[in-house]
């Protein structure tokens, strides 16, 4: 669940489950607060809290923002790993805020990308990305989105948009796109039409629908739930993936058990290390 609260334009949800095989119970808090920058503290802000399966009582509160922008790059970069092209040398960025950085560093550990291109509404903040490709040892250029679209063999876009901005006529040739900005109803980085035309992934299909990038396509018939694939699905190979298509795009909606399995992990290993804070409750 994820809804505007009416304060600060922010958007705040939550999302929880259960695995029970690695009994991990337990939600993550939080949202996107776009005022932020004035507080000193970035806009995507969460928190994990883990219950005990067998009693109920809470077992851990882990702060969720460094694990978010983690666990979103590495789902980036698993999709990117299943469904770039062959040989994709350029690796595309709409994007430049918090989590951008993460996305670049992820998919260029699974990737052999040789430059890196790059966009943002905010063309100041364009030196986020160009530091760090430089960190990378790729070279960086900004460019406007139709080069972009044309140029670039993956595209990761990670931003908060209300509208599309990667068209279908800008892209090019054989391209991946790993949508990673839309978790709302209402938000959006792509054009319905270029994701009409698509082989279409995701990590939740209902969810993708329902608040994800598929979510303007569904409401206009373009699309219907069986035109898009869990990207399990491909991982598991019981699916090809890529195969023949000239575009495939993977929408990235979040998914809670990931946040849970990823704070049970930074817990264990923060016992290991001595680092975890115990409390009285």
């Amino acid at each position: 669940m994820r809804e505007a609260i009416g304060h600060e334009d922010a958007l705040y949800g939550f999302k929880g489950g259960f695995d029970k095989s690695a009994l991990n119970l337990g939600l993550k808090a939080g949202g996107y607060w776009p005022n932020n920058q004035k507080h000193g503290l970035i806009n995507h802000q969460s928190t994990v809290f883990l219950f005990d399966p067998d009693t109920g009582r809470v077992s851990a509160a882990v702060g969720g923002n460094l694990l978010t922008a983690l666990r979103t790059a590495a789902a980036s970069a698993v999709s990117i790993k299943h469904l770039a092209p062959e040989g994709a040398k350029v690796l595309g960025m709409i994007g430049a805020g918090h989590q951008s950085a993460f996305q670049m560093k992820a998919a260029a550990r699974v990737g052999q990308f040789e430059r890196v291109i790059g966009w943002n509404p905010h063309p100041e903040m364009l030196t986020r990305l160009a530091d760090t490709a430089a960190e990378l040892g790729l070279p960086f250029e900004a460019v406007e989105l139709p080069r972009l679209g044309a140029e670039a063999d993956v595209i990761i876009s990670i931003t908060s948009a209300f509208e599309p901005l990667l068209m279908n006529g800008q892209v090019k040739g054989r391209t991946h796109i790993a949508a990673m900005g839309t978790d709302t109803k209402g938000k959006q980085e792509l054009d319905p039409a270029l994701v009409a035309r698509a082989r279409l992934f995701t990590d939740e299909i209902a969810q993708s629908l329902s608040i994800g990038e598929f979510q303007h396509a569904s409401a206009a018939g373009s699309i219907s739930d069986s035109d898009v694939t869990a990207i399990g699905q491909v991982i598991t190979g019981n699916h090809e993936g890529r195969g023949d298509a000239e575009v495939t795009i993977f929408d990235g909606t979040g998914v809670g058990l990931q946040d849970l399995a990823v704070a049970g992990a930074v817990v264990d290993l923060a016992r290991q290390q001595g680092k975890a804070i115990e409390v009285e409750i």
